[in-house]
Formats: C-alpha cells, structure tokens, sequence
C-alpha cells in the first residue's frame, strides 16, 4: 500500500474505535443523561490539545466467549492535555464498551497514565463510569484494581489527583476515588457504594435505591465522600477547572499565583459580626470581605456546615482558609468536621499552601452520640494535621475560643506563626455562665437572690477573663487588632512568612489518630 492508503486506514480504524461501543450503546449513554467518555475528557481539556494514548489496546480474556468479544479500547480512554494552558494526565471510563467494567488491559492503560502523571509530575484526573470489575477476567481484575490503589497512594501529596464519579462507581471501585484528593459528584448521575440494593435486599432484606443508597446528594451531604456537587455534568467541568487555578501542578511547586485584586465588600467588617455574642452569623461573608474580588471557593459545603474550608486569594496568592461557622451547631467541633477540616488542612501543608485559620466556636459537641463516635480521636486529628503542618499558619479569634477548642484550631500551642484577636474574642477554658456556675457556686447558692448574684459573678467572669487581653498578656496573641485591619495584617504576616522554614525531627512518617 501506498503511505496514503496507509493512512486512510489509520484514520478508518482510529474512527471506528472511537466510536466505543457504538451507536446504539452511544445512544443509550446520552438517554441516561450522560455525555460519552470522549466527550467528557474533551469538555475538561483545552480545545485541541488533547493527545491519546494506548488507543488500540485490546483485552486478552478467553474465557467465557470473550475471546470472540472486540473491546475497544478496553473501555477506558487515557492520555494527556492541558487547562488553562498547563498540563494534565486524564482517563476516562467508557461504559458504552463492555459498561465500563475493569480488567486486566483497561486497568494497564489507567496505571500506565497514573505513572506517567506522577513522573512527569502533573495532577491526574480520573473519569469514573464503569459497573465493575470484569467477572470474566477473575482475579486479573481484582489485581488492576489493587494496582490502582497503590499507585493512588504513592502519588498522594505529590500530584493533586481528581476523581469525578459520572456513573456507577461500585464495589472496590470506589476506593480509588476515596483515595484521593478531590471527589466531584453530579446529581441523579453519581452512584457509588460498596454494595448495591440487591446484595442489601438479599443480606438485609432492606428496599432501598441506588440513589438513596449512594447517590450524589447523599456523598455530598451525608458521607462526606465527595467535596463538590453540581447539578450537570458541565457544571461539574467548571468547578473541575476553576479548582485547578487554585492549586499547584505538584509539591515542589506553589500555586500559580494571580493578578492581585481588591476585595469587593467595600463595608466595614465588624459590622457583619452582631452585637450580641449568641447570635449567629455566616462566617462566609467574613471570607468573602477580606479575599480578592471576594472569591471563595468553598470545598465540601454541604458536608459538616458547621465548619467552612476552601480556597481564596489574598494579594494573588492562594490561601486555604478553616473557619468555624457559627450558623450551624454555633460553629462547633465534632466527628464530622473535624475530618473535614483535618484532611483539608493536610492538603494544603502537602502542596505548600498557607493557612488562615477564622475562629469563632464554643468547643467541641456534648453528648453520649458524640463521645461514644469517637470525638476524641476524630478531634484529635485536627491537632495532628495543624501541629504537623510547615507552610505558614495564620489564626484570628472572631468571637469565641473556648476550651479544647481554643487549642485545636491552631493556637500558638499547635505552632501558629502568628495569632492575632478581635477585641470581640473570647478566650476562655468555657464559657463565661458555664464558669460562673462553677467558680461562685457557693456564692450564688447563699445569696438572696441567686440569680441576681449569678448574672453579677457571669459579668465579673467575663470582665476578667472574657477578653483577648488576658492572653495577649501572656504573649499567646501577638496583636489585639481591629476587624477592619485583618486583611492587611493577613497580608504582612503572609509577606513576613514567605521563606518560613521548618524542621521536624526526622522520621519515617507519623502516627496520625486514623
């Protein structure tokens, strides 16, 4: 044949293997609502800079008639891109061939992109949609799965690894997601679990659907499995991307920062923080007026609301920010948010990330549900994750800083660089009527009237350890400042912090409370 024969016939097969699983499998993918793995990969990536890989890869089972089946691809599409310029490992499951299900080639092709990515040093994303492990294949599909995890694991703090779940998700799959850093749901589209509702009808003999069982809202609420929920897949895209103009390509490196921009609140600050200090308010707003042009992309919201975290820009740079919120549970910790906030503040140590930590919380929740959940080894991953991080660590005490609390959500104590109050805080070992209670009881007792000398000995309380002075006495806070100036303190502190270097003891790895 002649080189252009030859070339036809490339661009024949390349076409009919890019067809998946054909027409009618194509078909029915886009009557569920989804878009086709091609599609997928290519509305994420720059337009034209996508390059594939291992295209013509076909399985190698013969068992159970599949020597007579034709794959193509294997069911995953891999390769490399850009966004926004810079690039990208991405895979992405074809459940029109074979409904996406693993074996032993499809799981090559993802573990040769995963190495890749890691060498190469560039974040990966991974496109979810497949039924399972290929039953055909045995235990060859159980092996590309451990393989998988592995290689998760080795890459975790090195690349930023995605996962993006727009499809079934079940079994051991759903480890890999788990295993790494960001996981993006959409609704009525993300399904993911253990077990489906047959195994459980049949073991439990429970009735449940997939979508009460695992879907999106669920993950993204209840779970905690997944960090952002849109309702269609392009939303999703578009969250996929914006949080990849917040984070650094790998370790080594910083995010890439932005052309500084004034924050859009334009108010006075201390007048978002009511009057009264047992009345709530968003902590949010709070963010919002002191990051750049008021962007804050906030991880896992509908999950454990009484803590907010994510990512803002102060002056260009990215900064992730912890912060209490006092609209839900009056900002407290429990199980639940302490693994939030705990997981985030490690990934921001990972990829040199600074730390602004917003207080305003009563302590950690009472009750026997809590204790008998494990608050205090949950809690305690918290002090872990701020006593272990280097990058730079910032904390403003708003209201509130009682107790346990106080310490854990990065006191000096932990290795706070810098520590600065409102003259609104209150730092305390409680609060000022549970201490009254305790410290003049026999007072209160005796007196003629008990709750007149109750709210006499609540204000002495508060007059004399209510404040921020007394700590800032001790040297615990460095500056006493006034809500309006927190930005340009957060920025000087930042600025000051920039070669910040420490150097714990050498060591293979800590013990975190897991």
């Amino acid at each position: 044949m002649s080189l252009k024969k030859h070339i036809l016939d490339l661009r024949k097969r390349k076409e009919k293997v890019e067809m998946g699983g054909g027409e009618k499998a194509i078909e029915k993918q886009v009557a569920m609502g989804k878009m086709t793995a091609r599609e997928r990969v290519l509305a994420i990536l720059d337009q034209d800079s996508f390059t594939e890989y291992d295209l013509f890869v076909e399985h190698t089972a013969k068992d159970f008639g599949m020597d007579k089946k034709q794959l193509h691809g294997d069911g995953v599409i891999i390769g490399t891109g850009t966004v926004y310029g810079a690039p990208i490992a991405i895979f992405a499951q074809d459940f029109t061939v074979a409904g996406g299900s693993l074996g032993l080639m499809h799981a090559r092709k993802i573990t040769k992109i995963m190495d890749h990515a890691l060498k190469m040093r560039v974040p990966l994303i991974g496109i979810n949609d497949s039924g399972g492990a290929r039953i055909q294949e045995g235990v060859n599909s159980l092996a590309g799965y451990g393989e998988i995890f592995y290689r998760n694991t080795i890459a975790s703090g090195v690349i930023p690894q995605i996962s993006v779940i727009l499809g079934p998700c079940a079994g051991g799959a759903v480890y890999s997601p788990a295993l790494t850093d960001f996981v993006f749901v959409v609704d009525q589209i993300s399904k993911m679990f253990i077990t489906g509702p047959g195994v459980i009808k049949t073991v439990l003999g429970e009735e449940i659907s997939m979508e009460e069982l695992g879907g999106a809202r669920v993950h993204a609420e209840t779970t905690g499995n997944a960090h952002f929920f849109a309702e269609s897949e392009q939303e999703c895209f578009d969250q996929i991307k914006k949080l990849i103009t917040f984070i650094p390509w790998n370790n080594t490196q910083k995010a890439k920062e932005f052309p500084p921009k004034e924050p859009l609140f334009k108010g006075n600050i201390e007048d978002l923080i009511p009057a009264d200090p047992r009345n709530p308010y968003d902590v949010r707003d709070v963010i919002k007026g002191i990051v750049d042009d008021g962007d804050f992309f906030e991880i896992q919201e509908l999950f454990a609301a009484n803590i907010v975290i994510g990512f803002g820009r102060l002056k260009g740079q990215t900064i992730g920010f912890v912060a209490n919120q006092p609209l839900v549970l009056a900002g407290v910790l429990d199980c639940d948010s302490s693994d939030k906030a705990a997981r985030f503040i490690r990934y921001c140590d990972s990829f040199n990330i600074p730390i602004v930590t917003l207080e305003d919380m009563p302590g950690y929740l009472p009750g026997a549900d809590q204790e008998h959940a494990g608050v205090i080894r949950h809690g305690a991953k918290v002090l872990y994750a701020y006593s272990e991080a280097t990058v730079p660590k910032i904390t403003v005490i708003l209201r509130k800083a009682y107790g346990g609390g106080y310490i854990a959500m990065n006191s000096r104590h932990l290795g706070a660089d810098f520590m600065f109050a409102w003259p609104t805080a209150e730092i305390a070992v409680m609060g000022p009527e549970g201490a009254a209670n305790i410290i003049f009881k026999k007072e209160i007792d005796n007196a003629e009237n008990p709750e007149e000398m109750r709210q006499l000995k609540v204000q002495e309380y508060k007059e004399k350890f209510a404040n921020p002075y007394v700590a800032a006495a001790k040297g615990y806070i460095d500056s006493v400042i006034e809500p309006n100036e927190t930005r340009n303190i957060l920025l000087h502190a930042l600025e000051v912090s920039e070669y910040k270097d420490v150097q714990h003891p050498e060591k293979k790895h800590g013990i975190p409370p897991f």
